[in-house]
C-alpha cells in the first residue's frame, strides 16, 4: 500500500470575513512550491494540534480557490455546540503563522451530462457547491437549495444562468434535519436524466439519501451524497458513526 505523504507546512497569508458565518483563510508560502495545479474543489486535511490523549486532530476542508501560490480556505461559522477546533482556528490564525496541511484530495463535481440538476447542502457545503456549480455547461438546468445561518450569508455565485439558488435561513446549524429535503420535494423535477449532489449534516443527509434513492430512484455516478459532519460529535466520532451507516447501506 502507497504510504501517504508526509504533511506539508504552509503558511498563513490572509484572513477575511466573508459573510457573518464565513471565514476565509489564504495559505501559501513554500510549502506549495511543489503542489499540483487545478485542485479547486479537492480537499485538504488540516492537523490543528492535539487533543488531550495526545491524538492528533485532524480537520477536512475543500479548496475553494487556486492561484498561483495561494489556496483559499473557508470555513463555516457554527457557535454554540457545533463549534470546534477549526472554527476557533480560522478566526484566530494571523498572518505569519503555519500549519501542517495534508493532500490534496480529489474533488466530488457535478457529473456533466445531465438535464437537470439538484443540488443540497449545508454552509460546509458551500465552498464545494461554489466550485461544483461554476464548473458546470453554460446550458445547464436545476436547482441548488443551500442552508444558511443569516440572511446576510447569501453569497455570490458564479453558475449558469438555469440555475436558480434558494437559500434557506436557519439559525441553529443541525437542528433542523428535513430543512433541505423538505425543500427539494417542494420541487416539480422535470422529466429526464436527473443528477443528485449534497453534502450536509448526519441527519440531513440520511433524509436526504432517502429522497434521492428511494423516490427519485437516483443511483451510480448520478448520485453524489455526503455528510460532512454530526450536530453533536467531534470528527473522529462522526467519521466512526458515518462508517457504520455506510455499512448499514445495501450493496
Amino acid at each position: 500500500m502507497k504510504s501517504r505523504p508526509s504533511p506539508r507546512n504552509l503558511t498563513v497569508l490572509a484572513r477575511k470575513r466573508l459573510t457573518p458565518s464565513m471565514q476565509r483563510v489564504t495559505l501559501g508560502g513554500p510549502g506549495l512550491s511543489d503542489f499540483p495545479a487545478d485542485q479547486v474543489g479537492g480537499y485538504l486535511k488540516l492537523f490543528l494540534g492535539e487533543d488531550a490523549n495526545g491524538k492528533p486532530i485532524v480537520r477536512t476542508y475543500t479548496i475553494r480557490h487556486q492561484r498561483d501560490g495561494e489556496l483559499d480556505i473557508d470555513f463555516a461559522l457554527h457557535g454554540g455546540a457545533a463549534a470546534g477546533p477549526a472554527t476557533e482556528w480560522s478566526l484566530s490564525a494571523e498572518p505569519g503563522s503555519s500549519i501542517p496541511v495534508g493532500g490534496p484530495g480529489p474533488a466530488k463535481p457535478l457529473p456533466p451530462g445531465h438535464d437537470f440538476y439538484l443540488v443540497a447542502g449545508d454552509m460546509t457545503a458551500l465552498p464545494a457547491i461554489g466550485v461544483n456549480l461554476a464548473a458546470l455547461a453554460s446550458d445547464a438546468a436545476g436547482i441548488a437549495v443551500i442552508e444558511i445561518q443569516n440572511e446576510a450569508d447569501k453569497a455570490r455565485l458564479d453558475k449558469p444562468d438555469g440555475i436558480e439558488i434558494r437559500w434557506l435561513v436557519n439559525p441553529e446549524p443541525g437542528k433542523r434535519p428535513d430543512l433541505l429535503v423538505n425543500a427539494l420535494r417542494d420541487l416539480d423535477v422535470p422529466i429526464g436524466r436527473i443528477a443528485g449532489w449534497a453534502a450536509c449534516e448526519f441527519s440531513s443527509m440520511r433524509e436526504l439519501r432517502s429522497f434521492f434513492r428511494n423516490e427519485l430512484r437516483l443511483s451510480g455516478p448520478s448520485l453524489y451524497i455526503s455528510s460532512y459532519w454530526k450536530h453533536g460529535l467531534v470528527e473522529d466520532e462522526h467519521k466512526l458513526v458515518k462508517r457504520e451507516d455506510a455499512q448499514a447501506q445495501p450493496a
